[in-house]
């Protein structure tokens, strides 16, 4: 019998990226000399999460600012500075300055990650898993001028969407998750109402991952907090609000939070596609009968399992 993965990887070999993008839709890019405080603005009044960025001096694409960068910003100073000297320094710093914070902290250097846009979406969703990242500009090269161009940026989300959408094979997913390898459910990260967010900050930035669930003393699954949650608090002026407990900082979410997605060990990924079809979903939280914590299902999670 053929495994449905081998369907999903033809499908996505018979696709390139153009295939998944709408017929209208617009892309933010941000210059490299923007000032951070103005980056962060740009991208929650346009609803994202990340950018890519365009170095005007080389004309040329200068890799993504995420939320990420920001949440490596924060720890940096939380550790290394006073209240004071980072407020006056983050007035004045460029997004190009980021990688210098980045270096400082030990971090990597970021990938300078793209693809051509008529390349497969086989080849896009390997290079997501190799480079454990969740998005990937399109970047397309003027035949003429040899001159870049910034496409758009294929999401993870984007990808499994076009696939429950398009890819009937999506049904032979029948296989609970307590017997495929998908998912993580051991060393989970977690925090209680009470944590102060600069704690969740720093478990962001030293364990390089998006979300914390918040738990009660049950283990009982209440909410989840995520990267894009401390955005929204600086954004708000509540950059002094690193140090107030969770449960307060998740009153500055919008009114249209998507709330927590939930699944069990019970549920299969055929039934994970039909969620992915109706909502935008980065991540599901697996609970048991009792809605206590047993693991976390992210996207990344699922195309590895599709393409490796």
């Amino acid at each position: 019998m053929v495994s449905p993965n081998n369907y999903i990887c033809d499908f996505l070999k018979q696709h390139s990226s153009y295939d998944v993008l709408p017929v209208s839709y617009r892309v933010i890019v941000l210059d490299t000399s923007l000032l951070v405080k103005k980056a962060l603005a740009a991208l929650i009044q346009n609803g994202v999460v990340s950018a890519p960025l365009w170095d005007s001096n080389n004309q040329k694409f200068a890799g993504m600012l995420t939320v990420s960068d920001f949440i490596n910003l924060i720890h940096y100073y939380y550790k290394h500075s006073s209240y004071t000297v980072a407020l006056e320094e983050i007035e004045q710093f460029q997004i190009q300055q980021l990688r210098d914070v980045e270096s400082r902290l030990g971090s990597p250097p970021p990938q300078l990650l793209s693809i051509h846009p008529l390349k497969s979406l086989y080849e896009a969703c390997k290079l997501l898993v190799e480079a454990r990242a969740h998005r990937l500009p399109l970047v397309d090269v003027d035949s003429e001028t040899g001159q870049e161009m910034i496409v758009s940026v294929l999401t993870q989300y984007r990808i499994l969407k076009f696939i429950a959408m398009n890819c009937k094979e999506t049904k032979d997913f029948r296989q609970p998750l307590s017997e495929i390898n998908v998912g993580v459910y051991n060393d989970i990260a977690t925090a209680r109402m009470s944590t102060p967010v600069i704690e969740v900050v720093n478990i962001f930035a030293e364990r390089r991952i998006s979300s914390v669930p918040i738990i009660d003393e049950n283990g009982v699954v209440l909410n989840v907090y995520e990267t894009v949650d401390v955005m929204t608090l600086v954004r708000a002026g509540a950059y002094r609000g690193m140090d107030i407990p969770i449960g307060e900082a998740i009153s500055w979410r919008p009114e249209d939070f998507p709330g927590v997605h939930t699944c069990t060990l019970n549920d299969c990924l055929y039934s994970i596609f039909d969620l992915i079809k109706k909502a935008p979903v980065y991540r599901l939280i697996v609970v048991d009968s009792e809605n206590k914590l047993k693991g976390i299902v992210s996207l990344s999670d699922i195309m590895r399992y599709l393409v490796t």
